[in-house]
């Protein structure tokens, strides 16, 4: 009878053993999937085209009428089901969204005007202004059709012929499209103390941002790790930076950086993991909990 007490204790034990686990790695997933929507408020009002020459405003205000198809032969509009049977994708970039593929029975291919390649432009509801999607990180474009109206069937929607370069130099009136796409990344050193400091740094879309850090002599190593750090190997868990502005602009967290930041802000990322596609503002020597220290 002893016996068998120890043994159900001893099995009790290690059945909680394993609920613990599996609910620290769950954590951890929550918080790797909830970056694209819980590290942001309302993601429609934080997101801003920029540099872009196709849309024009109304003569009252400063809302916008929409994008101008008679700028670009290659702009054309159609009215489409609010389901409109496309599979969309975008580069790693994870912005710039275009029709991957098209279901044969839906009504965008159905249209006879779209084509797989043709990236989105703009989506709006009858009686509401346009959705400008230009340059969209994917998110906020699924977003966008997601906080349509319930009673919204179909909207009218912007498209353009042709690659994610052309569309490029077609928004900022540029000839150019050969090359690397150039973005800003910004740091603020020392935020909140005396010798604050922002620098900007003009780099090839896809930077890493610890490269761009080290390499420009800015550190992003706290304490004693700026000498016994893992060289960029995601090995330390201290090369932490917080992406004050564009994270959408930034590759998603994996599970595995996820779990390590668990106890920080959302925005808080591991530098020689996190890659800019878009302009983003960095902010080194984040207040860490010392928690931090002990993994």
């Amino acid at each position: 009878m002893k016996k068998c007490t120890i043994v159900a204790i001893r099995t009790s034990a290690i059945l909680i053993a394993i609920a613990v686990n599996l609910l620290h790695h769950a954590q951890a997933f929550r918080g790797c999937s909830s970056y694209a929507t819980d590290n942001r408020v309302s993601p429609l009002k934080k997101f801003r085209i920029q540099n872009t020459k196709l849309s024009k405003t109304k003569a009252d205000d400063d809302s916008s009428e929409g994008i101008d198809i008679s700028l670009d032969e290659r702009l054309y509009r159609v009215r489409l089901s609010r389901a409109p049977g496309i599979e969309w994708g975008t580069d790693l970039s994870f912005s710039f969204v275009y029709v991957r593929n098209m279901d044969p029975t839906g009504p965008a291919f159905q249209s006879g005007l779209i084509e797989e390649g043709d990236q989105l432009c703009e989506i709006k509801e009858d009686g509401k202004d346009p959705i400008n999607l230009l340059g969209a990180p994917f998110d906020y474009v699924m977003d966008a059709f997601a906080t349509l109206g319930k009673n919204t069937r179909e909207v009218d929607a912007v498209f353009f012929h042709g690659s994610k370069s052309d569309l490029k130099a077609v928004t900022t009136g540029s000839t150019q499209t050969d090359g690397p796409e150039m973005i800003t990344i910004t740091v603020i050193k020392n935020k909140g103390a005396e010798d604050e400091e922002e620098v900007k740094f003009q780099v090839p879309e896809g930077s890493n941002i610890r490269e761009v850090c080290v390499n420009n002599g800015i550190n992003v190593y706290q304490s004693i790790t700026r000498w016994t750090n893992c060289k960029g190997k995601q090995l330390c868990g201290t090369c932490i930076v917080n992406i004050a502005e564009g994270s959408l602009f930034t590759n998603r967290k994996s599970m595995d950086e996820a779990s390590t930041l668990r106890e920080n802000p959302d925005s808080y990322r591991l530098s020689c993991v996190t890659f800019a596609y878009g302009d983003v503002t960095v902010e080194t020597f984040p207040p860490i909990n010392a928690a931090q220290w002990t993994r």
